[in-house]
């Protein structure tokens, strides 16, 4: 990549809203890329504009983020630029590593250094992705974890204060697209109508709860979810962390994914990047409920001094974990700044 105006840049679709998002943001940090090497532009996904005609030539699927890139060999200024899209977050992720490195070809305007984030040998890529496969999972994606985070008619009802209008400004938007479809004024394939059909029902059938349609089977799902699925996920993260990044001294993959989802997490429990580590998790652990609590199982190495009398802290490894990421720049970019 360079600053020539003449030739392509990568440039990400991207929202505030979208936890995955943050992910690719932070990233772009870690990674070191400059700020004039990656175009951004926000897709306002409550106003379900990744469902635009537009934004599904890019990615089928509508999914965001999406990274739009120049492929190699199309870069020059005097040659017809080809490019490629890339719409899942691991992909994305380990593309952006291998990007920016001592082996890739990537021109960089940036001298920030560009240190690896995959992981060293056999048994750490094997750890890595327990984490992220856990965090990746569709039963736990952030959308699922928020449409659920309600687990008495209450909680329900203020929920609902939020999502239903954005639901409602999702729903309008596809119908609109299907609308104009129908009086000729746009003209898609039948695979697009179908595929925006589809999102239509799953907005609806979202939206249904909180028409007081099968109320008792929502709150049992959603208890389900925070009472089990979540404790069973997040114990098997903890167990495969090492302290205090998840594969030890250096950041890698696997602390991206787990930032971004765990940061998500704290704020549906009522928290914030800003809370300190022990406060972030406690609130998971609450919000959690039934007693649950993670295992204080990571020594801080920070308390050993041959000077002083303090002794080793227990902490949970999640809540070291975030006190490691808080403390990165990165971190204060995308969530504080």
């Amino acid at each position: 990549m360079t600053t020539s105006s003449a030739i392509p840049k990568a440039v990400l679709y991207y929202s505030p809203q979208s936890v995955w998002s943050s992910a690719i943001l932070l990233a772009l940090h870690e990674k070191g890329y400059g700020e004039d090497e990656v175009d951004l532009k926000v897709v306002d996904i409550g106003k379900g504009e990744e469902f635009s005609p537009t934004f599904l030539r890019l990615s089928p699927k509508a999914m965001v983020p999406t990274l739009v890139v120049p492929l190699r060999g199309s870069l020059a200024s005097d040659v017809a630029s080809r490019f490629k899209a890339i719409s899942d977050t691991k992909a994305l992720i380990e593309f952006l590593d291998k990007s920016r490195s001592a082996a890739s070809h990537t021109h960089t305007t940036s001298s920030a250094p560009a240190p690896s984030l995959s992981p060293a040998t056999v048994a750490f890529a094997n750890a890595s992705n327990k984490i992220i496969d856990s965090i990746q999972a569709d039963e736990v994606s952030p959308d699922h974890l928020l449409y659920l985070n309600a687990r008495d008619r209450a909680s329900l009802q203020e929920l609902g204060k939020s999502l239903v209008p954005i639901l409602e400004s999702r729903r309008a938007a596809i119908v609109r697209y299907l609308t104009d479809c129908e009086h000729e004024t746009m003209r898609m394939s039948e695979k697009t109508k179908a595929f925006w059909r589809e999102k239509q029902a799953e907005e609806e059938t979202a939206l249904s709860v909180f028409s007081a349609n099968d109320i008792d089977g929502y709150l049992s799902r959603a208890r389900n979810m925070w009472e089990i699925t979540i404790p069973s996920v997040l114990t098997r993260v903890s167990e495969e962390l090492i302290g205090p990044y998840a594969l030890g001294d250096q950041v890698s993959i696997a602390d991206i994914h787990l930032s971004a989802w765990l940061s998500h997490l704290v704020k549906l429990a009522g928290g914030s990047p800003s809370d300190d580590g022990d406060i972030a998790i406690k609130r998971v652990e609450k919000h959690i409920g039934n007693e649950f609590v993670f295992p204080k199982d990571f020594l801080s190495s920070s308390a050993f001094s041959p000077f002083t009398e303090e002794k080793a802290v227990a902490r949970s490894k999640l809540a070291a974990f975030w006190d490691a990421m808080k403390s990165r720049s990165s971190w204060n970019k995308v969530y504080v700044s």
